[in-house]
């Protein structure tokens, strides 16, 4: 077993997995988490939550709810935080947030800080410094936020001065990032003005979006929309805790357990996501069946039972972290798989469209790649190899899958998986058989 206190940036040698089998309830979903910690501390009243994912990137929004003067109590062991909100009246007059390479809290607090007063900069470690956010700056500059990328190269840190958020229209890009959209629709309730916010093409990532929507009513705000094209949002709107929020199973990292089922032909069942979810990523289970495998459904949770795997031809824009986990199952089935319309895979933690490739290629696999699209071929046999991980954790946690074959695998910088799972290998390692 791969104890967690082993987990450090020297590399992390796999064995072969023969089997897999059990359960994993999974850790709660760093998207979920983060989005609920920022409608907490928008939002009227007290927000006791239960199942909050202990990671680093969850780490970074509780510490910005520090400097924001943000009342909370924390009890980490219990994974359960509370927050007395501050009913859309940010306390401090300015700030300045360091966000790592978190996101979700970059965004989303870009837009949110709107809605304060003062001069706020929002920065991150070097690689957060190349991922644009040029389209929330002039989405927000259109509702009259004064907002610039500091550096004038359309990343951050980015430098908001305002005095309440003025509303209005804005026309926004919606193919690179959803969370730009999620930013500025959880902002919005309080602007002075009613907001519309109109997609000016194809929105991607629209389960995040759809998400994003769900909590939001959650907490008492509605928003009107035309097929997810065109938003409109009342002001005046106040959000009201809901009193307890207990925060889904992570539905991106229960693919990693689910995939290995399906290499090994063997079965799992992961606990806290299922068809009640409102994540996205809840459907990668629904690819494994295609390639194959059996698939079984509860409300709260999914269970694979691996076949032989085949080869398929399919769209994964509405789930780009689990797509990273198809590439290594793809190296498993007979025949070639393409995962087509991921764009948006140059703009996360890692240039992931390279760094997959790449890595698949050390494998032995055959990959053809473009813009939007990898196409993987395997190889006869699976070659023993030490894979990079690109300071990126899904990248960490994809590719111990290919320990599913018959040689060992490296892992470079292990580490980077706590970003939003810690435990990962620890856990892992439970479920796994040589």
């Amino acid at each position: 077993m791969i104890a967690q206190t082993q987990l450090t940036e020297d590399p992390l040698v796999l064995q072969p997995i023969q089997a897999v089998s059990g359960t994993v309830k999974l850790p709660g979903s760093k998207s979920f988490s983060n989005r609920v910690l920022v409608l907490s501390l928008l939002a009227n009243g007290v927000t006791h939550v239960q199942n909050l994912l202990d990671s680093e990137d969850v780490r970074y929004m509780v510490s910005a709810l520090s400097t924001l003067q943000i009342p909370f109590e924390e009890n980490r062991d219990q994974h359960e935080i509370t927050i007395t909100g501050c009913s859309g009246k940010i306390p401090v007059e300015g700030a300045r947030l360091f966000l790592g390479n978190a996101g979700t809290a970059m965004r989303s607090l870009t837009a949110v800080l709107a809605i304060g007063k003062g001069t706020f900069i929002l920065d991150g470690i070097p690689r957060m410094r190349q991922r644009p956010i040029q389209d929330l700056v002039d989405g927000l500059v259109q509702l009259g936020v004064q907002i610039k990328c500091v550096e004038d190269n359309r990343c951050p840190p980015v430098e908001l001065t305002v005095s309440g958020l003025p509303g209005g229209m804005a026309y926004l890009n919606g193919s690179i990032s959803s969370q730009y959209l999620s930013a500025m629709l959880m902002a919005a309730p309080y602007a002075q003005n009613p907001v519309d916010i109109i997609i000016k093409d194809k929105l991607v990532s629209l389960p995040y979006v759809q998400m994003t929507l769900s909590l939001m009513e959650r907490f008492g705000v509605d928003v009107e929309h035309e097929n997810y094209q065109k938003f409109h949002i009342r002001p005046g709107q106040i959000y009201q805790s809901p009193g307890s929020v207990y925060i889904e199973g992570d539905a991106s990292s229960a693919s990693y357990f689910l995939g290995a089922a399906a290499i090994t032909g063997t079965t799992i069942t992961v606990e806290g996501c299922g068809t009640e979810s409102v994540q996205g990523d809840t459907q990668f289970a629904r690819v494994l069946e295609k390639m194959g495998t059996q698939v079984e459904y509860t409300p709260h949770s999914i269970r694979v039972t691996g076949k032989t795997l085949h080869g398929i031809d399919v769209d994964m824009n509405d789930m780009p972290d689990a797509a990273m986990t198809l590439a290594v199952v793809a190296l498993f089935a007979d025949g070639t798989t393409t995962i087509r319309n991921i764009s948006n895979w140059q703009l996360k933690e890692s240039e992931r469209i390279t760094a997959v490739s790449t890595e698949l290629r050390k494998l032995g696999a055959l990959v053809q790649e473009g813009n939007d699209y990898i196409s993987i071929t395997p190889p006869k046999k699976i070659q023993s190899a030490a894979i990079d991980t690109y300071d990126d954790h899904r990248m960490a946690m994809a590719f111990s899958l290919a320990a599913c074959g018959e040689v060992p695998i490296t892992i470079n910088d292990p580490h980077v998986v706590v970003k939003t799972f810690p435990g990962y290998f620890d856990k892992f390692s439970s479920i796994i058989s040589h």
